[in-house]
């Protein structure tokens, strides 16, 4: 298969796949992806907000004859809202999350909420910024969101035309309940955030030892096409560069942890090298705190608003060494 460009929009792959693509990839900025065979269809994700998805499904009904009206199953790959948001959008299919996500999509962070930080989000000083600065393109106000139909736990086999997408469950690990999307004969796998490739990932739920053996996963498998949930199309390599980034954090938090640092001084102590050119580095502040969750068996409820704190506080670190680094020059 010839690459396929990082640039915004609808990408032929080959064998009834399509993916969309979202650069840069940053926060919200999330692919998707399209498999048609015969009359049948199935979506794997829609976008943050209904402005988004329309355009996506636009292009997808002007390459295929499949728009948001025609498509027959979406999955959702997990619980976030830039996966989720736009499933209002296909308003005849039938929406597959694994149960896990469904609950995470049922009960956290609807989009009536992210409207509603947004107006109020002046209120939370710095992490109210930050959340303005990462969200601010994104219309949520009035999504009128689907919710999952049809649940399942560890596999499950979904017919397309002649294809078989295998739903397997890799979570919890960035989420409570990540799917992958695998069509053995034509070779594609879609990740969702399992995958963020050229950007760092974000462990929400952990543990991290899952989205390592997620990654191991996908290297074992026979595939040609790897659609990440946020960068460009990737290979294994790629996987095994961002499965390098989860071992070495999980490695820095835990040596921390056995020194007695509580997880912000560990997030603050921890020198990313050359990780921490990736966009988004400051996410490292959650991913931290998810793993020292994990260690002292901590399952209470996490403080969101304390979380972007962190990321917005680690975020002017990091911005400030490298201006620092820069007039070292």
């Amino acid at each position: 298969m010839a690459p396929v460009p990082y640039t915004r929009g609808l990408h032929d792959v080959g064998n009834g796949h399509f993916v969309w693509l979202l650069p840069s990839g940053t926060w919200g900025y999330s692919n998707a992806g399209l498999v048609v065979d015969g009359d049948q269809s199935l979506l794997v994700d829609t976008l943050f907000d209904e402005k988004l998805t329309a355009e996506m499904f636009a292009a997808m009904k002007d390459a295929t004859g499949v728009g948001g009206a025609e498509v027959g199953t979406v999955v959702n790959t997990h619980a976030n809202g830039d996966h989720t948001y736009g499933n209002g959008l296909a308003v005849n299919a039938n929406i597959i999350a694994s149960k896990a996500s469904a609950h995470e999509i049922a009960e956290e962070a609807p989009p009536e909420m992210l409207a509603g930080m947004m107006k109020a989000a002046d209120q939370f000083g710095i992490a109210g910024e930050f959340f303005k600065a990462k969200f601010g393109d994104f219309h949520f106000d009035g999504i009128q969101m689907r919710q999952p139909t049809e649940t399942f736990t560890g596999t499950m086999e979904v017919k397309v035309g002649n294809k078989t997408a295998k739903l397997i469950e890799v979570g919890p690990a960035h989420t409570a309940g990540d799917t992958l999307v695998h069509v053995p004969e034509d070779k594609v796998v879609y990740t969702g955030d399992i995958l963020f490739i050229d950007g760092t990932p974000i462990a929400w739920a952990g543990p991290v030892s899952n989205w390592i053996k997620a990654c191991d996963l996908i290297c074992a498998m026979d595939v040609d096409v790897i659609v990440p949930g946020h960068g460009p199309l990737t290979d294994k390599a790629g996987v095994r560069t961002m499965r390098d980034y989860l071992v070495f954090v999980d490695r820095e938090a835990r040596a921390r942890h056995a020194a007695g640092m509580d997880s912000w001084d560990a997030a603050q102590d921890i020198a990313l090298g050359a990780f921490g050119e990736w966009p988004d580095a400051e996410r490292l502040a959650v991913t931290v705190d998810t793993i020292y969750r994990e260690i002292n068996e901590d399952t209470s409820p996490r403080d969101v608003v304390a979380m972007f704190t962190r990321m917005a506080e680690l975020e002017k670190k990091q911005k400030a060494a490298c201006g620092h680094a820069g007039h070292k020059h």
